[in-house]
């Protein structure tokens, strides 16, 4: 058996595709990326068909190096952004674009799932509160505003899903995907008949699902056609990104946790047993590890708003990134280093589409409080990046109020490859931070792990532990630290001096498109 791994992982921005050997090294990955669509203010929309054309041309990608063949490939696995709402007919058609994981247009949905239904009863059943990002409210909202997509849809997937079904041919879900949609039961791994009666949803719209690391099937002679790969090689589901990225990042025993920096970013930890918040805050995936659990907090805008700092403030540091070659993310902490701690009492509020954890409102908007004529530039993009680590530490005490001892936290994602934020986070959350060699690749890496060991390469998915290397460690700076200790309560205390702002901005209608 072949014994080369190659692991999509379809993301917001793209798909990036990676091999990996039985050892866990990364030897080749190539990224191919896809549209967003923002009808208005609250939607956010993919067209499905872009991940299948993202799928086929990197694994063609990857294939035409000369390095590997199909016969090098011993099985496809996946990770996959979560809690999206795709209506396919009978035979996988997309009757509509997926409304994705940042869609938040159905606020009406979820009002009325509170009444059929006590979010008490939810957060037990399901480890998460009822929120328009999940996607049990997004299938309501097809049902209420395109019955006709709604009843001739089939089924309804998550992202990776619709790519598994069209390289197989089969439905199919993991615990870890189908744990962020809202209707699923943490502990009886399975579709909760509670609430699908409540919502009067029939269960045959939703697709079977499985422990991640099974093989759904083999690729079939007409998908073999498309993508260059063997007919017959086997396809594992795979999991939820957040999931994949816990193992990616060594996060498989209970005690340790991560910070996913990415577009989206979230705090998880491994955990026996779900975290279930008084207050809500935080929620809790299924682990890809059976009997394990995932508890989390996850926020909309965090790498999302450094990249709007960057496209909105810094086109000369994008003009300097073409001329020398680097990243205008490097410029912009270069710059940002020039300014103390706290960016003199200028603060911003990361909230650009709306925001889950902690405070769960969609109608939460971004803004920098505290501007005087004294600020700049540089005071603005590290207060964005101040922002957003003030929001990711409130995620971080809502779990250390339930009595998680957490003694480090470990970093992967894009944001995680600068030591500037690596050094703040730090400094803001007063412990010690620490870089494994793969960040990027970290979420690919548990895909990878998932379907070495779906055909038998590794022997559970533990074994993380002796392929992952830590590479950076960063200390908080106790100066530093001070200054944020002091803001901190501050910062909160600028949301929810803001909050009837946002519900008067919210009443005046959709923002015009």
């Amino acid at each position: 058996m072949s014994k080369l791994i190659l692991a999509h992982d379809l993301g917001t921005t793209g798909d990036k595709a990676s091999i990996f050997d039985a050892e866990g090294k990364c030897l080749a990955s190539t990224v191919y990326q896809y549209e967003t669509y923002f009808p208005d203010s609250l939607s956010v929309e993919q067209d499905p068909r872009d991940y299948w054309k993202a799928v086929v041309c990197s694994t063609q990608k990857l294939l035409s190096q000369g390095k590997f063949g199909p016969q090098d490939i011993g099985v496809v696995t996946f990770s996959g952004q979560m809690m999206g709402a795709l209506p396919v007919d009978e035979h996988g058609n997309p009757l509509y674009r997926i409304l994705i994981w940042a869609d938040r247009r159905s606020v009406s949905e979820v009002e009325w799932i509170r009444r059929r239904i006590s979010e008490n009863t939810i957060y037990e059943i399901t480890g998460h509160r009822l929120s328009p990002n999940y996607s049990l409210a997004k299938i309501l909202w097809i049902r209420n505003n395109l019955p006709d997509v709604y009843r001739k849809a089939h089924k309804f997937l998550l992202a990776k899903d619709y790519v598994v079904f069209k390289l197989t041919g089969r439905w199919a879900t993991d615990f870890s995907d189908a744990s962020g949609t809202n209707m699923f039961d943490l502990r009886k791994e399975d579709w909760s008949e509670e609430i699908l009666e409540a919502v009067e949803l029939p269960i045959e719209k939703l697709p079977p699902v499985f422990p991640s690391t099974e093989v759904i099937g083999e690729i079939t002679s007409e998908a073999s056609q498309e993508i260059g790969l063997l007919p017959g090689t086997p396809v594992v589901i795979g999991g939820g990104d957040g999931s994949c990225a816990a193992c990616g990042a060594g996060v498989v025993q209970e005690g340790q946790a991560y910070a996913y920096l990415g577009s989206s970013s979230w705090i998880a930890l491994a955990s026996r047993e779900p975290i279930y918040d008084p207050q809500k805050r935080t929620f809790t995936f299924h682990h890809l590890i059976p009997g394990l659990y995932m508890p989390t907090g996850t926020m909309q805008a965090a790498g999302a708003s450094y990249q709007w700092c960057r496209d909105t403030l810094c086109d000369r540091e994008k003009q300097l990134s073409a001329e020398w070659g680097i990243s205008p993310y490097e410029i912009m902490n270069l710059e940002a280093r020039r300014v103390p701690p706290g960016s003199e009492k200028l603060l911003f509020l990361p909230y650009l589409m709306g925001e889950r954890a902690p405070w769960w409102n969609p109608h939460a908007r971004g803004a920098f409080i505290g501007l005087t004529p004294r600020h700049r530039k540089a005071h603005l993009v590290r207060a964005v990046l101040e922002g957003v680590s003030f929001n990711l530490r409130i995620i971080l005490d809502a779990f250390r109020e339930q009595g998680i001892q957490i003694d480090s936290m470990r970093i992967i994602g894009g944001g995680a490859k600068g030591d500037f934020w690596a050094s703040l986070l730090a400094s803001m959350f007063g412990m010690e931070v620490l870089r494994p060699a793969l960040i990027e690749e970290a979420t690919s890496l548990g895909a990878a792990i998932v379907g070495g060991v779906g055909i038998g390469i590794f022997p559970g998915i533990e074994a993380v532990r002796d392929l992952l290397e830590i590479k950076d460690c960063f200390l908080p700076k106790e100066e530093e630290s001070q200054v944020y200790e002091r803001l901190y309560p501050v910062f909160k205390q600028c949301y929810l001096s803001l909050v009837e702002v946002y519900e008067s901005l919210a009443s005046l209608g959709q923002d015009e498109r």
